[in-house]
């Protein structure tokens, strides 16, 4: 099947999913939108993105985003909502895409998809923007004329206008000789002050020491500035903790001085969204191959094993020579174990959801993992809230993320340990945790523990976790793992609670 074809045959289905998951997971803006405008809006950017897939032509997208922009700008949608929502298109083809083309196809439509996904992005971001500042230059020259013919209504339309700025969901300040005289209520949130506290303050203070930009700003500050110039960079909070900050300045007067004015946006999601999409294909790269791999493996080790086990029935062996072929069997079986977890991770999740009860879920994974407790002699601790329903999930996948998560666990004490099971139901989610007082993770570790084949163990394949975050957020939800003090590991498992 083409890409046309594929676009054509699988309309419907990509509008309504679409549809349903702007609906269901983006915002309350969004889940708050008539299903009529959302078809309306959907239907257009689906077609648009057909004629630039397939057809190399943008003109409709362009059009599209004419047109999307104003009516999100009215509804008071946010840069980062609509940018979540041209996203979730990306993800619902994806498996479309991986299912119906070949390798080199996919390859060729995935990097198309993605220039199509970025210049969409940020086009409606420079559009969204410019018509949020031309809103902004209107209704200030609007308040400037009032001001020329209501002189005597001079504080009350000051007034009004520090309220709009006020009301920006982007930071907002004046500087004068690199001092902050003027800031609005969100430039003090993000930066974790009082309106109060940030006037007066040198506005260097508030840039990571780290950041490049830092003589950059200085030498602005030096210097009359003679045009308006955009730069991202470090904003410095409060605590201490630094995110990423689009900054758009331009020279002003204030009360007859010349100064700085400067619009900051937090780019935060917009940066970890980029890292996500990059991390997505690079899985993606990673999955082929490590299917390729399995598939060209698993074959000639089938083969290998059906022959010794031939071999070991026809032949009688005793001593050191029977316990080699015991050991060979073994092995064959753990590499059989590998590929087997290697294809699960590759493949893309699909899940049979039905009503499960949980803790008889977590039960059975104890059971599977019976004698290993029984030879550490490991104390398993359980503490269940009573009102736990039965909740949607595909019950096999989420048996094997536990039973990864808890041989984990059970790995990590030493002899006599403690592994403590927990589940609650906290804001509509399943909230559970597996406690364990065994040897921790390294901090220098930590930032790997999710990526695949990265394992501490001799023996370690380095996909249970990954395996287990996969299948959590198919459901949904996340996974977070934090250590403990004097020692051990908690991992947390959030999973919505679906009817």
């Amino acid at each position: 099947m083409d890409l046309k074809e594929l676009l054509k045959n699988y309309r419907t289905k990509i509008i309504d999913e679409w549809i349903y998951r702007l609906h269901t997971e983006v915002s309350e803006r969004y889940s708050a939108r008539p299903i009529d405008e959302l078809f309306q809006t959907v239907s257009k950017a689906t077609d648009a993105n057909y004629y630039a897939l397939v057809y190399n032509d943008k003109s409709k997208i362009n059009e599209h985003i004419n047109w999307i922009a104003k009516l999100r700008l009215e509804g008071g949608f946010s840069l980062s909502e609509v940018q979540t929502a041209y996203e979730l298109y990306r993800l619902i083809i994806m498996p479309y895409l991986n299912a119906e083309l070949d390798e080199k196809d996919y390859m060729q439509v995935l990097g198309k998809l993605n220039q199509n996904l970025f210049y969409t992005i940020t086009r409606f971001s420079d559009y969204f923007q410019a018509l949020h500042e031309k809103w902004l230059y209107l209704y200030a020259k609007k308040l400037e004329k009032e001001v020329e013919k209501r002189t005597v209504k001079l504080k009350e339309s000051e007034k009004e206008y520090r309220f709009l700025l006020n009301e920006m969901n982007d930071g907002y300040f004046v500087g004068v000789e690199g001092v902050v005289v003027f800031a609005n209520k969100a430039f003090a949130q993000m930066h974790g002050y009082d309106v109060d506290e940030v006037i007066g303050k040198n506005f260097l203070e508030f840039i990571g020491s780290g950041d490049p930009l830092k003589e950059k700003f200085i030498s602005i500050f030096q210097n009359d500035l003679q045009k308006e110039e955009v730069f991202i960079y470090l904003r410095k909070h409060k605590k201490g903790t630094l995110y990423p900050t689009e900054i758009k300045i331009k020279p002003i007067f204030y009360r007859n001085q010349k100064g700085i004015g400067g619009i900051l946006r937090d780019i935060t999601e917009r940066v970890e969204l980029e890292k996500k999409i990059r991390e997505a294909e690079r899985f993606v790269h990673l999955g082929r191959i490590a299917t390729c791999l399995a598939h060209e493996i698993r074959n000639p080790l089938s083969s290998v094993k059906m022959n010794i086990q031939i071999f070991a029935h026809n032949v009688s062996l005793e001593g050191y020579n029977k316990r080699r072929l015991e050991i060979i069997l073994k092995e064959i079986g753990r590499l059989e174990k590998i590929l087997s977890d290697i294809l699960d991770f590759a493949r893309p999740i699909s899940l049979n959801l039905n009503k499960t009860n949980i803790k008889r879920v977590i039960l059975q994974c104890i059971e599977n993992v019976k004698p290993q407790i029984e030879e550490k002699e490991i104390k398993i601790k359980f503490n269940f809230s009573k009102n736990i329903p039965s909740i949607l999930l595909d019950e096999e996948k989420v048996k094997q993320a536990l039973y990864n998560i808890l041989l984990n666990a059970i790995q990590a004490v030493d002899r006599r340990g403690k592994v403590e099971i927990i589940g609650t139901i906290k804001k509509q989610n399943l909230i559970l945790r597996i406690i364990d007082n065994g040897c921790g993770i390294k901090k220098s570790d930590m930032p790997f523990i999710f990526d695949p084949f990265f394992s501490t163990k001799p023996k370690g394949t380095g996909l249970g976790l990954p395996l287990a975050k996969k299948i959590v957020e198919a459901h949904g939800g996340g996974i977070n793992v934090k250590t403990r003090k004097p020692k051990g590991v908690c991992v947390e498992i959030i999973i919505p609670v679906k009817e």
